[in-house]
């Protein structure tokens, strides 16, 4: 008897990436006769590895369907979706993970360092005497402390930067001094030399940096964004960086992607483009941490990381 069918619902270059890696990881946790497929009758299919950005829009037809398990971190594209009826699974994946903390301590340090003075000066001109502080006495505030941003604070932690970390309810972390809730922020802002988004996208989390919020951090304080393109108000991050309020932005994610070329962030001094690049879904790890979800179904046991539909992720 044949095992679960598995649809694979994403662009097609996508197939190309998973469909080795996935039929690996099944194997190994048992399922070698599991139908992993990109085309299935809806009422025979028993989970769906998603991607928010495919064809796919209705789970109506599959009457059948367990859990939809989602190939990226973030699911503000999908948790609004009233036709989803089963559980949804974020991908929390070691490797996503591990390339976030890289990108994130790799931006931090840039800037703490100053580095950019060097590596775009190259123009004669001997730059010594500017020595920055050490990392025990830089203050990095990271707003979000779920997988990603616990581990991104534990690693900065461990390099002796004064690490603050904010979050919407309480948390304790090793290491990190945490804050929560509405005062918290404002608390957590205020030492924020360095700021490192991560927060999910939500109602409450749009536009967290706004011209209210931006001015409560030290002048000259630079912010990183790896997380979400609609936590900045992106009007009043040019505007703040304009009067030197903030002294750099290092954006990864926007509200509009490709951005477009139009976009005053491509040609402001103060700010550094990449596209999306913080950390990519690896395809091995993750199609581990998809197996996984599917041998647990199939056992009864819980699923992983499962989305909390009231607050979005």
């Amino acid at each position: 008897m044949p095992g679960p069918v598995i649809l694979f619902a994403a662009k097609s270059e996508r197939w190309d990436q998973y469909e080795h890696p996935l039929r690996t990881a099944l194997s190994e946790v048992g399922l070698s006769d599991a139908v992993l497929t990109t085309q299935a009758a809806p009422e025979t299919v028993d989970y769906i590895v998603y991607a928010p950005n495919s064809r796919m829009q209705d789970f109506t037809p599959y009457t059948r369907l367990k859990a939809v398990l989602n190939l990226w971190a973030g699911v503000e594209d999908v948790v609004g979706n009233d036709t989803l009826r089963v559980p949804l699974a974020r991908m929390v994946d070691h490797g996503l993970t591990e390339g976030m903390v890289e990108w994130v301590t790799g931006h931090v340090l840039r800037h703490h360092l100053g580095m950019d003075a060097h590596i775009h000066g190259q123009d004669g001109v001997w730059r010594a005497g500017i020595v920055p502080p050490l990392a025990r006495d830089r203050s990095v505030t990271i707003l979000g402390l779920g997988a990603l941003g616990a581990a991104c604070a534990g690693a900065l932690a461990a390099l002796n930067f004064d690490v603050h970390g904010w979050s919407r309810s309480p948390k304790t972390i090793d290491g990190i001094t945490t804050h929560s809730g509405k005062a918290g922020l404002a608390d957590a802002l205020g030492k924020a030399e360095i700021i490192v988004l991560l927060l999910p996208d939500t109602s409450d989390t749009q536009n967290v940096l706004n011209a209210d919020t931006l001015a409560l951090m030290p002048t000259g304080a630079i912010v990183v964004n790896p997380g979400r393109g609609p936590l900045i108000d992106d009007d009043a991050l040019l505007a703040a960086l304009d009067t030197g309020r903030i002294g750099h932005a290092t954006l990864d994610v926007f509200r509009t992607e490709p951005l477009p070329p139009e976009h005053p962030f491509w040609t402001h001094p103060k700010v550094t483009v990449t596209p999306h690049i913080a950390s990519e879904t690896r395809a091995a790890s993750a199609s581990r941490v998809i197996a996984e979800n599917i041998r647990r179904g199939e056992a009864g046991e819980p699923l992983l990381h499962l989305v909390d539909r009231d607050l979005g992720y």
